[in-house]
């Protein structure tokens, strides 16, 4: 709100407001150093701005020209001063018959000096131009927000009204502000208490002491252009109950408006037709006496009611404006993770097209390898085979000559013949072509990158021309490396592809029942039922829990948006975990019921037996674990079994129908299901005795064991639905559970239940 107590030419709350014909609102101070006199010899006005009514009364004798030139009489004089005939009275007054006391107005130019001005217009036909300064001046005021010019009267700017009530709302927020800030402290102060506020940043809206301000705030930077005042005043101290404006103290009453026609008499009409508050005066003198006038009160709740229906417009406008905001600045989040997706997809892509051309480079390079490798291979074959055969016919030519420096003719002709078939032997070896190479030096290998080039040259992103009809969504990604078992539970995550335009309005996640069998729709969703077919939502992550062990489960998942749904993904393939590992569950647990050691051992605070259960559930499959006896006083009656998810915790487990159980003291065990009593079985349990449960919901039946020997034959068969481990003790027994335990391969003879 500060902004509207603003004064749009000083920028400091305004101090005795005046409202300017446009609605606007300036200082009386600053409407003096804006206003501007143009004398009558170089300004005309405009002929809509000559006055329709009766002139003003002439000026009082002796007034001169000269008591109109100085600047204060004319721009703040109460009464009229001033000379000339009716003509320039009638272009100073810029009355009309429904004169409210405010001068006409027109969009101006600018002047040279960047304050706008009325107008200029040519002198009217037949008028004589009088000497510079010979006339009176006429004064006009540029308000500094629309630009609109506004001509004063002989009243000056006391014929422009004050804004009382804006003047009245200064002064309240400057008394609110001081008592806000009768202890203004720092709001960056490490210190307790906090030191005295030095400075107020105007910008920041944050207090800052003296030595806070050098380390947080320093006058450089972004900083620099911050506009930095005293912090508001004490209400007691110097200046802290306001600047001007004419107004009482916080505790004196406010006095009532005056006309500004008539100091004596206060408001008490409305004129319709000026738009203004009148006096019974002003009624009576004939100004306003052909008037549509109402009575003053009844406007005021008019127009009040008026502006409260306005504001309802415009609070739901800032409504739509603040949620815009939060959606804007959702977008800048979106864009800033989709512009790094789009570089990582980018990098990704680029990466791929610079590994590809490094694997295609290795590949040419070793086509290179090779055919220099063969072309060097032929080359030294051939200079081995001719250093070969040059060796040998250098030796046979040395020997023919020595040969034939022999004398002896008998001993030459012996072996002559031979001789010379060697040497025609040797002579026919250098044939045609022996003595050429057999391989080129150069190369036939020619690499033809130029289409390559011009594609990479070309590589550019596909810009979408056109957005309408949208496309369905394209395939989803699954991660991976975030898909993941647990137990008997399954996480699996996805993706859209970086660079998709196509939006997305949801997913549906399709899960398999773990037999092989087909995807179906999901109808419900519960961790301990099986039916985990399908997510649909927004999100990109889901687990699902209660699922089978030692099963396979296969999932997909796809897009949709208004135009359908997109292709399935890649079927991902999950195994759950073959044996259970799970603790006693403190949330679902009766609350005498006393956890420790990780939620593994488990106790009693009341001597009556209390239920707790554990945090797997079994459907399917094969399950065994065991409880061991820590402590064990006073021959209690523990009893161990399982049970539904909403069995009944306060008494024994397996009195209701939720429940079975063996129950068991230090001699004998029976088995109990709706508080019904069979197969008592000698041998009970003590301290360190260990107790196995195996539940077989392939047989669909229930066997304890006690120290590793069954105990009685199975005790229930024919169960089947969803089942958690359960336990029920007092406090004279402690157990700690034991899972993750493979099915004993051998069982031994179960003892026989006595009849």
């Amino acid at each position: 709100m500060e902004e509207e107590l603003k004064c749009p030419v000083c920028g400091s709350l305004f101090r005795e407001p005046i409202i300017l014909p446009c609605s606007h609102n300036v200082c009386l101070p600053c409407a003096r150093t804006i206003a501007v006199q143009t004398p009558e010899s170089e300004q005309h006005l405009p002929p809509l701005l000559h006055s329709r009514g009766p002139a003003p009364p002439a000026a009082a004798p002796g007034a001169g020209p000269g008591a109109a030139a100085g600047s204060a009489a004319c721009l703040d004089s109460e009464s009229a001063a001033g000379g000339g005939g009716g003509d320039h009275a009638d272009k100073l007054s810029l009355h009309s018959e429904t004169d409210s006391g405010y001068g006409s107005y027109t969009p101006s130019l600018k002047s040279p000096n960047g304050v706008r001005v009325l107008p200029l217009v040519p002198a009217p036909p037949g008028a004589a131009a009088a000497p510079r300064g010979a006339g009176p001046a006429s004064s006009s005021l540029t308000c500094p927000q629309c630009h609109r010019s506004a001509s004063l009267d002989q009243r000056g700017l006391r014929g422009f009204q004050r804004n009382r009530l804006l003047e009245a709302i200064v002064q309240r927020y400057q008394q609110g502000r001081a008592a806000a800030a009768a202890a203004a402290k720092c709001q960056l102060c490490d210190r307790s208490p906090p030191e005295p506020a030095a400075v107020l940043c105007e910008q920041c809206e944050v207090l800052y002491c003296a030595a806070c301000q050098l380390r947080c705030h320093p006058a450089r930077g972004p900083f620099a252009k911050h506009r930095l005042a005293p912090p508001p005043a004490h209400p007691g101290a110097p200046g802290g109950g306001g600047d001007g404006g004419g107004g009482k103290g916080a505790g004196g009453g406010r006095k009532l408006p005056t006309c500004a026609e008539h100091d004596l008499e206060n408001y008490s009409m409305y004129c319709v037709s000026c738009r203004s508050p009148v006096c019974y005066q002003c009624l009576e003198e004939g100004k306003h006496n052909k008037h549509d006038v109402k009575a003053l009160g009844a406007m005021w709740k008019q127009h009040k009611a008026q502006l409260s229906q306005a504001l309802n417009g415009v609070s739901d406008k800032a409504k739509e404006a603040k949620e815009f905001l939060v959606q804007l600045k959702n977008l800048l989040q979106q864009i800033q993770e989709n512009g790094l997706d789009y570089e990582a997809c980018l990098v990704a892509q680029c990466d791929a097209l610079v590994d590809a051309l490094t694997r295609q480079k290795a590949k040419l390079l070793t086509k290179v390898t090779k055919e220099r490798e063969h072309k060097l291979k032929v080359v030294w074959d051939q200079i081995n085979h001719c250093t070969l055969k040059l060796r040998q016919s250098t030796g046979l030519m040395e020997y023919c000559l020595e040969v034939i420096k022999e004398n002896d003719p008998s001993g030459f002709l012996q072996i002559s013949d031979a001789l010379i078939k060697r040497v025609q032997v040797s002579q026919e070896q250098w044939v045609k072509g022996a003595l050429e190479p057999k391989v080129s030096a150069e190369f036939d290998l020619t690499l033809d990158s130029e289409p390559l080039l011009q594609s990479i040259h070309q590589l550019d992103f596909i810009q979408m021309k056109c957005r309408a009809p949208v496309s369905v969504p394209p395939v989803p990604l699954l991660q991976l490396e975030k898909c993941c078992t647990r137990n008997n539970s399954v996480t699996l995550a996805w993706r859209m592809p970086p660079l998709s335009h196509n939006p997305v309005e949801g997913y549906i996640l399709e899960l398999d029942d773990g037999d092989g069998g087909q995807f179906r729709v999901r109808i419900s969703f519960s961790i301990y039922l099986c039916f985990f077919e399908v997510y649909v939502g927004k999100e990109t992550l889901c687990t699902i829990d209660g699922l089978h062990f030692n099963s396979t489960y296969n999932a997909r998942v796809k897009a949709f948006n208004s135009s359908g749904v997109g292709p399935y993904s890649k079927t991902v393939i999950l195994q759950t975990s073959d044996v259970a590992w799970f603790t006693f569950d403190p949330s679902s647990a009766h609350r005498d019921i006393v956890l420790s050691n990780d939620n593994q051992t488990a106790t009693c605070n009341s001597y009556d037996d209390r239920v707790v259960l554990g945090t797997a559930a079994f459907s399917k499959g094969v399950h065994y674990w065991e409880l061991h006896v820590d402590r064990y006083d006073n021959h209690p009656d523990p009893a161990f079994g399982i049970a539904r998810i909403n069995v009944v915790k306060d008494m024994m487990l397996g009195k209701d129908d939720k429940a079975w159980a063996m129950y068991v003291d230090n001699n004998r065990s029976w088995f109990m299901h709706c508080n019904s009593h069979t197969n008592r079985t000698e041998g009970g349990v003590s301290k360190g005795a260990t107790v196995g449960v195996l539940l077989d919901l392939n047989k669909h039946n229930l066997t304890f064991y006690i120290n590793g020997q069954q105990q009685g034959p199975p005790a229930f068969e024919n169960i089947e639905g969803v089942f958690m481990p359960a336990l029920s003790l007092n406090r004279n027994v402690q157990v700690t559970l034991h899972t993750g335990l493979e099915v004993p391969q051998s069982v031994k003879q179960p003892k026989l239940p006595n009849n």
